[in-house]
């Protein structure tokens, strides 16, 4: 894993791949609304920083894998799947007596709630009964945001299988709309300008593309090589781009600098 020295101005977050085959393999993917000031209108998959909640020690009577998992990846995995509850809502989890969620994990003004801070996402899980399940998922990249805006983020990307019989629902404030999508599907999307879909998100839907199915998705990240992605701008044939690391996944990667603006 490629270490990146600390710097204030970059916040972390996690965001999540939500993975399905039915009957192909899909990925869910959630517009963001217009009035949103990062990445306004773009599909994108669920995701966004961390609150101090993500990090509250109570959570260890509430989930299944605290002991596993350091404190800062309890804390960003705990967050990828509030988000994927606020802006999907989806809970990665179980009854405490073993059973599935079904249905509607939630109702819209709970998630609304949590996403505003009027209400914990942790009080949410304890009246429901539940206990998250940080094991379900997979880190599947990490990425940095290079200095080129004034918001800069240290986002993980995880995989994880959808819940069998829960609905996925935008919640109309950060999202307009949540869909299962085919990879290949997104990219031809983007490549024709039918859907906006930025440098980050495109470059792990190409990597996501690779795959097969959700299980192949997941063993694949699991036995890649982690190595923190931070663009870097450089000049090539007379225009700026930004580049990869050659061993981060993405391929020979060169994108110029206006369409990351």
């Amino acid at each position: 894993m490629t270490e990146i020295a600390p710097d204030s101005a970059i916040k972390p977050a996690a965001t999540i791949l939500i993975l399905r085959d039915d009957p192909t393999f899909e990925v869910l993917m959630v517009k963001r609304h217009h009035q949103i000031d990062f990445a306004t209108g773009a599909l994108v998959f669920p995701g966004g920083k961390t609150h101090a909640g993500d990090a509250d020690e109570a959570w260890a009577e509430h989930m299944v894998g605290w002991e596993d998992f350091d404190p800062v990846q309890r804390g960003l995995r705990i967050a990828a799947i509030r988000e994927v509850f606020e802006e999907a809502g989806l809970m990665l989890g179980r009854r405490r007596d073993g059973a599935p969620i079904t249905g509607e994990a939630a109702p819209l003004d709970v998630r609304l709630a949590v996403d505003a801070g009027k209400l914990s996402f942790l009080d949410v899980v304890r009246d429901l009964n539940v206990q998250i399940d940080l094991h379900a998922l997979t880190v599947f990249a990490r990425w940095i945001t290079p200095p080129l805006t004034p918001k800069r983020f240290d986002t993980w990307f995880y995989a994880a299988r959808a819940p069998q019989d829960q609905l996925a629902a935008c919640d109309g404030r950060e999202t307009v709309d949540a869909e299962w999508i085919q990879p290949k599907e997104v990219l031809r999307l983007a490549a024709a300008g039918e859907r906006k879909v930025i440098f980050p998100t495109r470059m792990n839907v190409q990597l996501l593309a690779e795959a097969e199915s959700a299980a192949d998705c997941v063993a694949r990240a699991r036995s890649r090589e982690l190595v923190t992605v931070l663009p870097e701008i450089t000049e090539r044939d007379g225009r700026r781009v930004l580049v990869l690391p050659p061993h981060a996944g993405y391929g020979d990667v060169a994108e110029p600098l206006e369409n990351v603006m």
